[in-house]
């Protein structure tokens, strides 16, 4: 991805999915606020989830290897400016790199994918109805 996404759409995802990131326990109101961003967003879940894998986990994924990694939250500028700057190294090679990683921490990813697919479901079933 060498073309840099519209940042006033991206910034608000990209702050929201840092929280799977963490080193606590996100509860429910954390994923309840997450998805009302999603929501918001002019993205599918599907597009948030490929947001994720390649613009935030990238920068982000470093946390998990950390015995005692971020817990309070990570600064907004130093996130939006390492995503930007990633995005703007990306290539091929990158790119494959980025998917081999995930291929490897994507179980860390799952339960909050589980808990965020439930809770947007649900949501998306209300303004149905």
């Amino acid at each position: 991805m060498s073309n840099i996404p519209n940042l006033e759409e991206r910034k608000p995802i990209w702050i929201a999915l840092s929280e799977f990131y963490l080193d606590t326990e996100l509860q429910e109101s954390d994923y309840e606020r997450i998805v009302s961003k999603i929501i918001e967003s002019p993205y599918s879940l599907d597009e948030i989830k490929e947001i994720n894998k390649y613009e935030v986990f990238p920068i982000l994924q470093y946390n998990f290897l950390t015995v005692a990694g971020e817990w309070a939250g990570f600064d907004e500028e130093w996130l939006i400016k390492n995503i930007i700057d990633s995005l703007k190294r990306r290539n091929a090679i990158k790119k494959l790199g980025i998917e081999s990683f995930y291929l490897i921490f994507k179980w860390m990813l799952k339960d909050h994918w589980r808990k965020v697919e439930m809770i947007y479901n649900q949501e998306w079933k209300k303004n149905q109805d």
